[in-house]
């Protein structure tokens, strides 16, 4: 057990394993982790989120090794407390508290709730066999793929599919913990002097991308340097490819203001990079960033807010409506304005964020790969027309699955001749620079390469002849 935990006791642990099996349970009942955990106060959140996560992590491990310990399915109550202490103490490196401790706070936490009083004694036994027969228990399930890769075996299966060089360097990355990575706003610093900032705040970091850099360890937002004055964001280094991707070489009319639609902007992280990038290279330019929510449209108005992008030559509207209905929201212009340029951050499965999100392997299924892939393609054919001939749209999602990006792509190209696929990286599988230190016993060095899964196609419209 590694002596520094990074799981907040600030509630007796019995208590932390009793919410955790309850937010558990929500999760199996369908609910995101972020909605199920929103439920707790401020002071239970933290240690119940680490250990949830913790749980999240390995929960093919633990459901295996819970039927080993007990055939018949018990009581889900009875069943989620198990499988939450079985997984926090499957690694006795990575246990966050010593197993007999944990056995003995889990039993308590059976005690105390009235859904799993009367089995405590069988939570109890099954614990404490664990214990004695734990290298027997695990061998025993170590050649299931769902125990060994801790995602569903639809998901394995499609992966192994898809990427069949790459599929258990993928899983493998997803059982990591991601890393907190910053976008510096280059309108106020270059990524050096940052940096520098960073070190004289005691913030150790390194560089992962053209404005990215990756904290060696992650601190509360307000803690950065200059958040609250927009100096630097938090982001994905694969996230923040979509700006230059979509803007770079990409000029107005003479005399005229870039146009750009970003169709599904919320919550803003890439909303945000557009006008600092436009900002930075002094490009007037007229962006309209949508979002159904009107709850996360607010998040995009507090992120603009706060970096203080919006210029006269730099304007953003921020509109709650449904990309798939123009109508609503473009047609009664008059005339209806043609973008130059058209981001497309389309609805997916999120398989390509799992390490942020370890809830997500759980709450999809594999239905929800084609539900998702038509709401792609409605969105691709219905702000296609939108774009001016020789604009670009950009598709792109936080997906590792082919059927939302490479082949989601191909049919549109098929059925839309004057659609060109212009240089753009494709499938972006999640990398992990932890684990190219862990492979190389090396520390981190600058130009590192840690990013989460994503898929990026720059569509190009033909001119007309």
């Amino acid at each position: 057990m590694n002596s520094a935990s990074p799981f907040p006791l600030s509630i007796p642990l019995w208590q932390q394993l009793q919410l955790t099996a309850q937010v558990l349970l929500a999760v199996r009942g369908g609910a995101s982790a972020t909605r199920a955990l929103d439920g707790l106060s401020a002071a239970q959140r933290p240690g119940v989120q680490a250990l949830l996560f913790h749980v999240l992590r390995v929960l093919g491990q633990a459901e295996a090794l819970r039927r080993k310990l007990a055939p018949r399915t018990p009581p889900p109550a009875v069943e989620a407390l198990l499988c939450t202490a079985l997984a926090l103490a499957l690694d006795p490196e990575q246990a966050p508290y010593e197993p007999f401790t944990l056995v003995d706070q889990a039993v308590e936490a059976a005690k105390r709730q009235n859904t799993t009083r009367s089995q405590a004694a069988f939570v109890n036994a099954c614990l404490r066999r664990f214990l004695r027969e734990q290298n027997t228990l695990l061998d025993s399930v170590a050649q299931e793929p769902v125990a060994r890769w801790n995602h569903p075996r639809w998901w394995i299966d499609r992966l192994r599919k898809d990427h069949p060089q790459h599929w258990q360097a993928v899983l493998q990355t997803n059982a990591g913990r991601a890393s907190m990575t910053l976008r510096v706003n280059l309108g106020q610093h270059s990524v050096a002097a940052y940096q520098d900032r960073l070190q004289q705040a005691g913030m150790a970091s390194v560089r992962v991308g053209e404005q990215a850099l990756m904290l060696l360890k992650p601190c509360p937002v307000d803690a950065l340097p200059g958040f609250s004055s927009g100096a630097v964001s938090v982001q994905d280094a694969g996230a923040q490819s979509a700006a230059p991707l979509l803007l770079q070489g990409l000029h107005a009319a003479p005399g005229e203001r870039l146009k750009l639609l970003d169709a599904c902007a919320a919550p803003g992280g890439k909303t945000a990079h557009l006008l600092e990038w436009l900002q930075q290279k002094d490009t007037p330019a007229d962006l309209v960033a949508l979002d159904i929510d009107a709850e996360r449209c607010s998040r995009i108005d507090n992120t603009l807010a706060r970096l203080q992008l919006t210029t006269p030559a730099l304007s953003a509207q921020v509109l709650v409506a449904d990309a798939q209905e123009p109508a609503s929201w473009w047609g009664p212009q008059t005339p209806a304005t043609l973008y130059d340029g058209i981001l497309l951050d389309a609805p997916c499965t999120a398989s390509g964020i799992v390490r942020r999100h370890p809830d997500v392997r759980w709450l999809r299924r594999e239905s929800d790969v084609a539900q998702l892939a038509v709401t792609q393609a409605g969105l691709l054919s219905v702000l296609w027309p939108l774009l001016k001939p020789g604009g670009r749209l950009l598709y792109c999602t936080c997906s590792v699955f082919k059927a939302e990006g490479q082949d989601q792509v191909t049919a549109f190209l098929r059925h839309h001749p004057e659609a060109t696929l212009a240089p753009s990286p494709g499938h972006l599988l999640p990398t992990s620079a932890w684990d190219a230190v862990k492979a190389t016993d090396n520390p981190i060095q600058d130009g590192a390469i840690d990013h989460d899964g994503f898929f990026y196609a720059l569509l190009q419209k033909r001119r007309q002849s």
